[in-house]
């Protein structure tokens, strides 16, 4: 067993963030504070083969595993704590993975490409106002009519929505085709958003990741070429599990990015802040605090980093079940967005007064890394859900 990366991922590593380094970090905190990526970063990232690693080479990605994807997020979201900037690359890396793997050949030459050179967005909308976690309780509806394919309904609190209306871009869109087979009736489809007069664009505010808008999309009447359908008819659930599984592992890999970098800021700190006449990392209450978390958090990357490995194994190999990885994707998406939230909070409050100012910085992280606890890919409880239903049986599932 062999813990240490290949020398290909670690010279991706080194790339990576010596690209995050100069091109983010110097910008993260105007992205935090003009709510917006700058757009120039994204052509980099682009250029830098960062955007749609996982999409084929002849789309314009670089073919890359899920281990290399998992790096690259936790690099992007030790540059931007924030999380903004991570949140449009993971998207776009789990989801293209999808289209790429599903969708039609005409979509994906026409789609992918303006992903992979940064000059539009993919995203996923599936939550809905009545609840994002019951994927089988979509209301949202497609049907085939002529040739085409017909959407009505809305989808709530979706990542990217201004971007993809002012750029260009779209969804992975998560659609009820079969209304009476429950989760065996629903569909995937890509919707192309920019200029579409039957879908309206609304934007809502966040406590966190402020560079990426987030917002509700509203379908009426929305008609798309049949090379938009995403794989077969009435297997869409099936899909958008596995898509859950791709995003979850990057979005805990940006966690453990996130909260890395912050831990080694904290760290540096507790060495020079100094009260009663000596160093505050000389007490043994900041200590043990720092160890723990030390700890907690290489705990919460190997989880991610197995996760990664088995979504790497099975794809190339059909080496293991679902149930296997849907287990360890669910533990690591468990462990690491809290592990996170506790590491900002504890060196936030090693900091002081000036822990809690914008100046610092750290704020960032915290309401960054918050969105993943309460409900984005997944809530905390589904995940336990997930985990159970794999060691009982799905006897005992609740759902």
């Amino acid at each position: 067993m062999d813990f240490s990366f290949s020398e290909e991922e670690e010279l991706f590593r080194k790339s990576a963030r010596s690209f995050c380094e100069n091109n983010i970090v110097p910008r993260s905190r105007e992205i935090d504070d003009r709510a917006s990526i700058p757009r120039e970063i994204i052509g980099q990232m682009g250029a830098a083969g960062l955007l749609g690693l996982t999409v084929s080479e002849r789309y314009g990605g670089k073919g890359a595993g899920f281990m290399k994807a998992a790096i690259a997020a936790e690099e992007i979201a030790r540059a931007d704590t924030s999380m903004a900037v991570a949140v449009y690359q993971l998207v776009e890396a789990g989801w293209g993975f999808i289209l790429d793997r599903y969708g039609t050949e005409d979509a994906r030459q026409e789609i992918l490409p303006q992903v992979t050179n940064g000059k539009s967005f993919l995203g996923i909308a599936s939550t809905e106002a009545h609840g994002g976690s019951d994927i089988a309780g979509t209301a949202t509806t497609m049907i085939k009519r002529g040739g085409s394919l017909l959407i009505n309904g809305s989808k709530s609190y979706i990542s990217g929505v201004s971007e993809a209306a002012k750029y260009g871009g779209g969804y992975v869109t998560i659609v009820k085709t079969g209304p009476a087979l429950g989760h065996k009736g629903l569909s995937l489809c890509y919707l192309p958003v920019k200029d579409n007069p039957a879908v309206t664009v609304s934007a809502s505010r966040q406590m966190g990741r402020e560079g990426i808008s987030n917002g509700f999309l509203q379908f009426k009447e929305v008609e798309l070429p049949e090379r938009y359908l995403i794989g077969e008819w009435n297997k869409g659930f099936y899909y958008a599990m596995e898509g859950f599984n791709c995003a979850r592992v990057l979005v805990s890999a940006a966690c453990i990015g996130a909260a890395e970098k912050i831990l080694e800021t904290g760290i540096e700190f507790i060495k020079k802040r100094k009260v009663f006449g000596t160093a505050i990392g000389r007490f043994e209450g900041i200590q043990f605090q720092m160890s723990e978390h030390y700890a907690k958090l290489e705990s919460a990357r190997l989880l991610v980093h197995k996760a990664a490995w088995l979504l790497d194994r099975h794809y190339n190999e059909n080496s293991f079940s679902h149930g296997e990885i849907n287990k360890a994707v669910a533990a690591a998406k468990l462990t690491a967005p809290p592990t996170a939230f506790e590491v900002i909070k504890d060196v936030m409050m090693w900091h002081g007064a000036y822990g809690y100012t914008k100046e610092a910085g750290l704020e960032r992280g915290l309401r960054g890394v918050t969105s993943y606890m309460v409900g984005a890919e997944g809530t905390m409880n589904i995940m336990k859900i997930i985990i159970a239903k794999e060691l009982l049986g799905k006897d005992f599932s609740p759902l």
